[in-house]
């Protein structure tokens, strides 16, 4: 997950600023978390908490997390949506395939142990505001591709997989992507272009530098191909430093409660 939050802090100051130079600065002294990281942290603590309980008692926590940091994150980037969802005293899913759902389920593809509750819990995430087929589709992808990863499995399962199950198209290069692609907040226009920065990335910084020099959704783009490369690579200590010093305490401690319900759940040996 940690992966993820970084991915989103590097990529903040490009995303209405797209670069296509791969060798961009990482991280510049505006490089902050923003709402992707603060409803990555918000998913993860209400799922943390529920442990064990009933899907309602679930859908209420992360209903209510999600709320208290948007609140208290009002500036973060969010979505004219999801903002005013943020606000509501009884809110409800609209219906959304924007990319939202997909941008803060990493700590699903963590917390479980088998493929079919990892599908039902990032069901749970995304479906108390992005209830639309594709949303929750987007949602399923990216932690499957993290629980995957974690197991060990080789990036070509991980394609056929994410291609048998999800029907996305992941055989297009980033390359081929790039001459045409616009910013796009959809799932079904983001999660595969995440994922195939995945796939052709060499190491965890490699795949970061691809996700945002494709341009688009940047943050977005790099926080879900992230959440994939940490679980598939590690990453390094310095970065995860990096997240550390750009979250407040409260947050910090999620993290790191998160850090060590997860200790030792990464078995693809490639630390």
């Amino acid at each position: 997950m940690i992966g993820a939050i970084f991915g989103d802090i590097a990529g903040s100051v490009y995303e209405f600023n797209n670069t296509h130079n791969y060798n961009f600065r990482l991280l510049t002294k505006d490089s902050e978390p923003t709402d992707d990281t603060y409803m990555t942290l918000a998913v993860a603590k209400a799922l943390m908490e529920t442990s064990g309980q009933d899907d309602e008692t679930i859908r209420t926590a992360l209903v209510k997390q999600m709320q208290k940091m948007g609140r208290k994150h009002p500036d973060a980037g969010y979505g004219g949506m999801f903002y005013r969802w943020l606000q509501e005293k009884n809110p409800e899913p609209y219906n959304s395939f924007g990319n939202g759902s997909a941008m803060r389920v990493s700590s699903a593809g963590w917390l479980y142990d088998t493929e079919k509750e990892v599908l039902h819990f990032a069901k749970l995430t995304a479906e108390v505001t992005h209830n639309h087929p594709e949303g929750i589709k987007g949602a399923q992808a990216i932690a499957m591709a993290i629980f995957m990863a974690r197991n060990g499995k080789d990036k070509t399962e991980i394609k056929d997989f994410i291609e048998s199950h999800f029907q996305y198209n992941l055989d297009c290069s980033l390359q081929e992507i790039q001459k045409t692609y616009t910013f796009d907040e959809t799932c079904q226009g983001s999660v595969p272009e995440a994922i195939i920065a995945f796939l052709e990335g060499k190491n965890y910084e490699d795949v970061i530098r691809l996700s945002i020099s494709l341009g688009g959704d940047s943050d977005t783009i790099a926080c879900m191909a992230g959440g994939i490369a940490e679980a598939y690579y590690g990453m390094e200590e310095t970065y995860e430093q990096a997240v550390m010093e750009r979250l407040d305490e409260e947050e910090r401690n999620i993290l790191l409660a998160f850090i060590k319900r997860t200790s030792g759940k990464n078995n693809a040996n490639r630390y």
